[in-house]
């Protein structure tokens, strides 16, 4: 798994991100609006999907590497006053930052990935939680009318935290053996081989049977269902593409 970012530049990605979901939160016009991108949550639920997510986390990372399952947040419930629903959201940050802090990168933890090519380590617990906040904080722009370009550092590095976290698996590929490349506008690509040992991700070489190609930010927001390919390059056997989106391997 390629990574550019550190442990002390997820954590302020974690927090950037974080203060721009309240930003967005606080600039809609009804918390009680429907989220266009997770249509059966209104823009209460997702604040409190990430505010007692990410206090379910902290706790999950706090219990070690010895945990056998994510934690259960059972606190209170988002408030809804807006000024109350601001801070208990910030503190919802401040708890999983703090227990990343007090983890470091290299203790293990549990993680919902066991066969994938990401480790079972606090960095890359924070890598995805980058992700999912980032990924939310984007939902709310769109509530709030607001919908702003991923950053490119959290664009770059999701694709990358994405194919190695979400995509590969040890579980058997059920369709015939297949090469799928992903190539960025930016500079990166990634080569994805689906066969009977799975989904491995590992360097571009060959000719693939379907690629993808586009800016970072849209094949993200391609990859978590925020937007259709329209900007996006396919090329080749498509029904690869089809055939993964529906896969849901053991």
């Amino acid at each position: 798994m390629h990574n550019t970012l550190g442990f002390s530049d997820l954590l302020l990605l974690i927090d950037e991100r974080s203060t721009a979901f309240r930003s967005a939160v606080s600039s809609a016009p009804s918390l009680d609006a429907q989220v266009p991108t997770c249509p059966e949550w209104t823009l209460h639920d997702l604040a409190g999907h990430i505010g007692g997510g990410r206090r379910a986390w902290a706790a999950t990372i706090a219990a070690g590497p010895g945990a056998t399952a994510k934690a259960v947040y059972n606190g209170p419930a988002a408030p809804r006053e807006p000024e109350a629903l601001d801070a208990w959201l910030a503190e919802s940050t401040r708890q999983l930052l703090d227990a990343l802090k007090e983890a470091g990168p290299d203790r293990g933890s549990w993680v919902g990935w066991a066969d994938s090519q990401s480790p079972a380590t606090c960095a890359a617990v924070a890598r995805r939680q980058v992700q999912e906040i980032a990924m939310h904080t984007y939902d709310a722009q769109v509530t709030a009318g607001d919908p702003r370009p991923l950053p490119d550092v959290v664009a770059l590095d999701g694709v990358d935290e994405f194919l190695h976290t979400c995509v590969s698996t040890t579980s058997a590929w059920p369709h015939e053996p297949a090469t799928l490349h992903y190539h960025v506008t930016e500079g990166r690509s990634w080569s994805v081989r689906f066969d009977a040992d799975g989904a491995r991700i590992g360097p571009v070489d060959g000719t693939p049977d379907v690629s993808g190609t586009g800016p970072a930010g849209d094949l993200l927001l391609w990859f978590y269902g925020r937007i259709v390919p329209g900007t996006l390059k396919l090329e080749g056997d498509v029904r690869v593409i089809d055939q993964l989106i529906e896969w849901e391997p053991a």
